[in-house]
């Protein structure tokens, strides 16, 4: 996929009052211009990943792949406070010349969405056929389907809610707790700040993206005679330093913070309200051992979206069976498309 910047020299206001006096959004698409007639498929990338999508999900985007970036016109946006490109607190603050750090605005999932929709503008695409995405990108799809509802014509909605969970949000706060014991964090005095808190707000988030059986077949300790079990704690520490040397802290917190306004019912009368709303033609996928988003809540969610069908796929490796899956993803996306 190829890399494009949009930039916005005026302010650009935000959910909280506030606003950001300059926007810049990277974006990454199918490496020839769009075309009125293209297919379009949009997709919204999770907590931590970035807007090449063909990097990430490898299994589904990339030549001859579902999301054929030759025969599609793919794109994928940099969500407002990656450290990836678009604006966030890695960017410079104009006020100081020195990055944001702790002093970046509070942003929503609905600023999210709005920046993306600057850029589907720039881009003269009048319409999506197919928008999609998975966790914290799910959030931003559900969103978009109720914001421009006239635009979307069909959205594939996984591992995802309409609304953060106590559940959700107890794991979000402990990442934020872990964040803010080390004392580098707080002192915001460079981009390095926060390392260590980091790769502990890691670990403690991989536990609710994988599942016990997961872990259990994949880390179990091998030696039977083991006096004390090591294998995990060193995969969750592995884990930890490949995010903290690609991330920084205060990136993580601001992505972690916006997570916590996921409420599509915000000012439209309540949750089953919005999504009776959406008129996009929509499948709803659930990884069976997704613990952070499992059957029982996914289930009603595509009960309250008209017309919706609900599909559920089995996978061993929990919430990042979506990264995984690619077979029984690309079979739902095949059936969703036809109609």
């Amino acid at each position: 996929m190829q890399r494009h910047t949009l930039i916005i020299d005026h302010p650009f206001p935000l959910e909280t009052g506030g606003q950001l006096p300059r926007l810049e959004l990277v974006y990454h698409t199918s490496p020839r211009a769009y075309r009125p007639g293209d297919r379009v498929i949009w997709i919204c990338h999770a907590l931590t990943a970035s807007s090449d999508a063909e990097d990430w999900w490898p299994g589904l985007v990339g030549p001859g792949k579902y999301f054929d970036t030759e025969r599609d016109f793919v794109v994928c946006v940099n969500i407002l406070g990656s450290p990836y490109g678009s604006t966030g607190p890695a960017s410079i603050d104009p006020s100081t010349g020195r990055p944001w750090l702790l002093g970046f605005p509070d942003i929503t999932i609905r600023d999210v969405v709005r920046s993306s929709v600057l850029v589907r503008k720039e881009l003269g695409i009048s319409h999506i056929d197919l928008l999609t995405g998975a966790s914290t990108g799910g959030f931003q799809v559900l969103e978009w389907c109720v914001m421009e509802p006239d635009v979307i014509r069909r959205a594939a909605i996984i591992a995802t809610e309409a609304r953060v969970t106590p559940y959700l949000s107890a794991f979000d706060a402990a990442q934020r707790m872990a964040l803010e014991a080390d004392p580098s964090f707080l002192a915001a005095e460079n981009l390095r700040g926060g390392t260590a808190g980091l790769q502990c707000a890691r670990a403690i988030a991989m536990i609710s993206y994988r599942s016990a059986e997961g872990y259990n077949s994949t880390q179990f300790e091998t030696d039977p005679d083991a006096l004390f079990a090591s294998r995990c704690e060193s995969y969750q520490r592995y884990q930890g330093k490949k995010l903290s040397d690609r991330f920084d802290a205060y990136s993580y917190a601001s992505l972690v913070r916006a997570c916590e306004s996921n409420n599509l019912g915000r000012g439209r009368g309540g949750v089953e309200k919005a999504l009776g709303a959406i008129q996009a033609r929509c499948a709803v996928i659930c990884i069976d051992s997704d613990t952070l988003f499992p059957p029982v809540s996914m289930k009603p969610l595509a009960a309250a979206i008209p017309g919706a069908a609900y599909h559920e796929i089995s996978s061993p490796f929990g919430h990042d069976g979506f990264l995984l899956e690619n077979e029984q993803l690309s079979k739902i996306f095949h059936e969703l498309c036809k109609s």
